[in-house]
């Protein structure tokens, strides 16, 4: 039996969701956490659906990139999480998709989004763009980790974009094993940064991988600690050594 909600995607849900996220999630946040978004123009060269790759370091990072989508575009966005995670208790599932529109995806080696290839081909074939966080866990040290190629694999299958989406900050606000936010040791309220980097198409004949790491070197633009992919660092390798 499937896990996946999707009453969530129903306009009820969607009107529920927009208050959730305005009128309780926004204030609560912007209490802990000044937030800057840049590269809002960067959706303005893509035409929904797109596969947006973020980093992931805190239970933060959703609402964070939600709210700062514009609406047209936060109506229309599934995000992908772990089944193991969210899905385990159905009071737990239930909340999360209503609040944040989720859908349930298992962790699996390279391919993040192994075993949900059908809901998630069904739900870009209708035209819903999807939020995936390719390192397939939070980050303990803040620093960006490998990411995983499964959203590549995805968005290469549909002919569609990926928007990188790079969010910092949020990891000193409410690190992973930490229950709530938590503002500066002076009290005041900490930083948060959302960026929205230039679409990625996926290049004939190139490996999964050579497109995400297009996504790794916008991260690492914007001032993120990252890790190549071993098939990359080998690649340089060969070509230092030639």
């Amino acid at each position: 039996m499937s896990v996946d909600q999707a009453w969530a995607r129903t306009v009820p849900a969607s009107v529920a969701r927009e208050a959730i996220l305005s009128a309780v999630l926004r204030p609560l946040i912007a209490f802990y956490a000044a937030r800057t978004v840049t590269g809002l123009d960067q959706l303005a060269r893509v035409a929904a659906p797109v596969v947006l790759v973020a980093n992931h370091a805190s239970h933060m990072d959703t609402p964070l990139i939600l709210g700062a989508l514009p609406w047209a575009w936060r109506r229309r966005t599934a995000v992908a999480a772990a089944a193991d995670y969210f899905y385990t208790r159905p009071l737990l599932a239930r909340t999360v998709s209503l609040a944040f529109n989720t859908v349930p995806v298992e962790r699996k080696g390279e391919a993040v989004v192994a075993g949900a290839a059908p809901l998630l081909d069904r739900l870009l074939d209708e035209r819903w763009s999807l939020l995936v966080f390719a390192e397939g866990t939070r980050s303990r040290e803040g620093s960006v980790g490998r990411l995983r190629s499964g959203a590549a694999v995805l968005a290469a299958e549909h002919g569609l974009p990926i928007v990188p989406v790079y969010v910092s900050g949020t990891h000193a606000v409410m690190p992973a094993g930490r229950r709530w936010m938590r503002r500066g040791p002076d009290r005041r309220r900490q930083r948060a940064r959302i960026a929205f980097g230039p679409p990625v198409h996926a290049q004939p004949g190139a490996h999964r991988t050579d497109t995400m790491e297009r996504v790794r070197q916008f991260f690492e633009s914007q001032g993120a600690v990252t890790t190549p992919d071993k098939r990359i660092v080998a690649q340089r390798r060969r070509a230092q050594a030639a």
